[in-house]
């Protein structure tokens, strides 16, 4: 790496990273480190020494700490802080749990002649970010703060890059916060680092997770994992993202769900299934949504819609209360309760009860006349399925703050889904709506060939409409059902939204450890050969790039004795072994 692109804290980190090497200590140790405590638990287990008597203000005197009657523990983490005070100094220690403070004394880490290890590598070559791992006794200084008295330490690797510390003042004002979305998004692995309660999250979505395979595991489904390249993109509507398989010289798609794939297996025989994994779905981003999400699905034999909502009220109230050690939670202080039973509600009489409107006997065009009304944007690609979608999360979705089955979906929006057992022109479907937004979609599923295939010419006709979202025809999926499939009950959850709801976040990108980003936008540079047509020399291009002449362009006009100081300066900053150009020469560059 150039060392003008370096900034001064990393050009100081590398001259520390190379004093330790010249000391005969490798910064990057491959050796195991022995690891028996960390922070959070050394804190909370923390048992004081007895008391011996009391000093002349009347307050408890303990015994000393030492090694012989106190904890001795070997931990590893990275510098957050450092406070040198003469022959001793205190460090924060950051490790995979929280935070602990260590008190670092130059006699105890030296007990030898040479004080090398304190003097210099702990003084002067550890910088914040780098880990250490560290052994000593737990005591609790004179202010109370549990910590570590270090006896040996071990470096373990150096840190390059600066962190953006955080810093409070007394009154608890915040300077220098890692906030910026798009850093922290982008840079995780910094957010993780100095922002504390973001590990946080993700850990509950690890509990989530863990909580739902053990609920379906315990059900006796059976986890199975399915094609992510699909020669057709289907199991929902929605526009997919198109690869090429060089090896087979076809065009695949990146699935859009795992739907098709799972009742396959209901067809070949199991009576449970489900899929923890990613989609991709080549549409918008914003705050709710991601192009590639997580989802899990689950098909059940033998069951249908009313044994499912009651499955997933029972199964969301046992994850709740995993995370949350209560079946609640609070969003911008609104109480969402997850403890069932919830509320049940057919979606074209939450229509009628927002808006009056009674959709049920309407036409197509009666309903886009209903659409323009309400001042609902509609266009003649699409079907009444979609006009029902589009009213419906207009007026009705943003309303239901607490969990509700929104159930009795027209045909026309579900096509995978079976009729309605006493309702005509309907399914049996269910969304649930949580906090404004869907969080699952369950079926009692479409199980007769027939039936399905004629769905999914329809879908065709939609397509060849304009609707881009539009299911393409399976055939092999149609197969499939004519050898059979049984009476099924079939849900998808999105585990982003539902990760989103138990930890209080409104975006997304804060519960997906890697969000999908733009490309990183950077200046505009023009290529050498631009400087050298103008007769600078190549040694010179990076100095003048650096001083910030990262277009020629913008060297025209300048004053030649203001650009020459500055090539002068970064020349002595960097110590630079380059010839320093004359005003005249400066000039031929600027006319």
């Amino acid at each position: 790496m150039n060392i003008l692109e370096l900034s001064e804290q990393e050009i100081v980190r590398r001259n520390n990273l190379q004093q330790l090497r010249d000391m005969g200590i490798n910064p990057y140790p491959a050796a195991e480190y022995p690891v028996n405590a960390w922070s959070t638990d050394i804190i909370s287990n923390f048992v004081d020494l007895p008391v011996i008597g009391k000093d002349e203000e009347g307050n408890d005197i303990r015994e000393t700490a030492t090694p012989e009657n106190s904890p001795v523990v070997s931990l590893a983490g990275r510098i957050m802080s450092k406070r040198i005070m003469g022959k001793a100094a205190f460090a924060e220690l950051q490790d995979s749990k929280g935070r602990i403070q260590v008190y670092v004394q130059r006699d105890a880490i030296c007990p030898d002649e040479n004080k090398d290890l304190y003097n210099v590598v702990f003084k002067k070559c550890l910088d914040l970010g780098d880990f250490i791992g560290v052994r000593g006794y737990v005591f609790r200084t004179k202010t109370g703060e549990i910590s570590v008295h270090v006896q040996e330490m071990t470096l373990l690797s150096k840190s390059l890059k600066p962190l953006p510390i955080v810093k409070t003042d007394a009154e608890g004002n915040v300077f220098d916060s890692f906030d910026d979305p798009e850093l922290r998004y982008r840079q995780r692995y910094v957010d993780l680092i100095v922002n504390q309660g973001v590990k946080e999250t993700f850990l509950k979505r690890a509990t989530i997770l863990r909580t739902l395979r053990s609920i379906l595991d315990g059900a006796g489904y059976t986890e199975v994992e399915t094609p992510t390249l699909q020669s057709i993109p289907g199991g929902a509507t929605a526009r997919p993202f198109i690869t090429h398989f060089n090896a087979l010289n076809i065009d695949m798609y990146m699935r859009i769900a795992t739907e098709l794939y799972l009742k396959r297996l209901i067809v070949g025989g199991f009576e449970g299934v489900y899929e923890i994994g990613k989609n991709f779905r080549n549409e918008g981003m914003d705050k709710t949504h991601n192009p590639e999400f997580t989802c899990m699905e689950l098909y059940v034999s033998y069951k249908d819609l009313n044994w499912g909502m009651t499955f997933t009220e029972q199964m969301l109230e046992q994850i709740c209360t995993a995370v949350n050690g209560k079946p609640e939670v609070e969003i911008e202080g609104k109480v969402i309760s997850f403890k069932a039973p919830f509320r049940r509600l057919p979606i074209l009489d939450a229509i009628k009860e927002k808006t009056g409107y009674d959709l049920y006997p309407m036409t197509e065009d009666e309903i886009r006349e209903v659409a323009k009304k309400l001042s609902i944007e509609v266009d003649d690609t699409m079907g009444k399925g979609k006009l029902i979608d589009e009213i419906f999360g207009e007026t009705c979705e943003g309303t239901f703050i607490q969990p509700t089955f929104i159930t009795d979906y027209p045909v026309e929006m579900s096509p995978l889904t079976k009729m309605h057992r006493s309702k005509p022109g309907l399914t049996e479907r269910f969304e649930l709506m949580v906090n404004g937004k869907e969080l699952a979609n369950a079926y009692s599923e479409l199980n007769d060939p027939i039936d399905q295939e004629e769905r999914f010419q329809e879908q065709m006709r939609l397509a060849d409409k304009g609707d881009d979202e539009a299911m393409i025809i399976d055939q092999d999926f149609l197969r499939a059902l004519q050898y059979g499939m049984p009476p099924t009950f079939g849900i998808g959850i999105g585990i982003d939204r539902l990760v989103m709801l138990l930890t209080g976040k409104f975006q997304i990108g804060e519960v997906m450890l890697f969000p999908q980003m733009k490309p990183e936008v950077k200046a505009p540079r023009d290529k050498k050969e631009a400087y050298t047509a103008l007769g600078i020399p190549e040694e010179i291009i990076p100095i003048l790039q650096k001083a910030g002449y990262n277009l020629v362009q913008t060297l025209k006009g300048e004053n030649p004795a203001k650009i020459q100081q500055q090539i002068i300066e970064i020349i002595k900053k960097y110590k630079l072994d380059v010839e320093r150009p004359s005003q005249d020469e400066i000039k031929a560059w600027t006319e």
